[in-house]
């Protein structure tokens, strides 16, 4: 099982393929399984999916579960695999833990960013139109996540996805079912309350803002205020997918990064 070791953690990965790194970021409790689709990218580029620590098949690690923990192992990732000119592809969570690596690390090993499906804060602040809840939902995922982490996973997938086979739900939740209950309810805070609309402008480099049009986990406009932030960004919409077009538009979401890569990143 290829793992790297980064900051006291085992972080499994896998890579497939030659040229341009891209590497793909998944969400908060989910893991890299998500990208499953994205495997005939390899064909063209070098393709990458790792685990952040405490998910998927990485070290479930006691401690570590905030942002800027995984923006740094992402950074030490970068240095044991030696990767340089990197396309980044973060979504949802992914998306943070990009934001908060530009303003940990800036943007001098990256050569693209692909946002999908995130707004830089979730919860509901004054003076913010985008926040997607309160305190006190946030409070009850929370408890969710202790007291019945099942039906956690089951309500994520189905705000999630638009129409799926059951195939495709089990595999997701096989997935956020490999992260503990401490695990969760340590990071799913952690990134609902990080703000990152200071760090949209430090995005230098061209950028790529996807949207499922059926989007229900998330606020359209939160995504929308992405694009118009970020100083070199193009904002694309999937007609017949909600949180997850890299699985319920896999074919055009590959077209799309790959003509992104080609047109904007060389």
């Amino acid at each position: 099982m290829p793992t790297e070791s980064v900051n006291g953690a085992e972080l499994y990965y896998e890579s497939s393929g030659d040229g341009v790194p891209v590497v793909f970021l998944h969400g908060v409790m989910m893991g890299s399984r998500f990208f499953d689709e994205q495997a005939p990218l390899a064909e063209t580029y070098r393709t990458i999916t790792l685990d952040f620590r405490g998910h998927g098949r990485s070290e479930k690690t006691d401690t570590g579960h905030t942002l800027p923990q995984y923006a740094e192992d992402l950074e030490a990732f970068f240095d044991a695999r030696d990767l340089d000119e990197v396309v980044l592809v973060g979504w949802s969570m992914g998306s943070l833990v990009a934001w908060e690596y530009v303003s940990q690390f800036g943007t001098d090993r990256l050569r693209g960013f692909v946002s999908v499906e995130q707004q830089p804060l979730d919860l509901e602040r004054d003076g913010y139109d985008h926040g997607v809840f309160g305190v006190e939902e946030l409070r009850d995922l929370m408890t969710l996540a202790q007291t019945d982490p099942h039906g956690l996973a089951d309500l994520f997938i189905e705000q999630m996805l638009v129409d799926e086979s059951p195939a495709v739900e089990r595999r997701l939740f096989d997935e956020i079912s490999r992260v503990p209950p401490p695990i969760k309810s340590a990071i799913l805070f952690d990134q609902s309350v990080r703000d990152y609309r200071d760090v949209l402008g430090e995005v230098d480099v061209p950028t790529l803002v996807c949207l499922g049009a059926d989007e229900t986990l998330l606020e359209t406009a939160g995504v929308e205020h992405v694009a118009e932030r970020t100083p070199d960004a193009d904002l694309e919409r999937f007609a017949n997918s909600g949180h997850c077009p890299f699985i319920e538009e896999p074919e055009r979401f590959n077209r799309v990064v790959s003509a992104f890569i080609e047109d904007r990143c060389q």
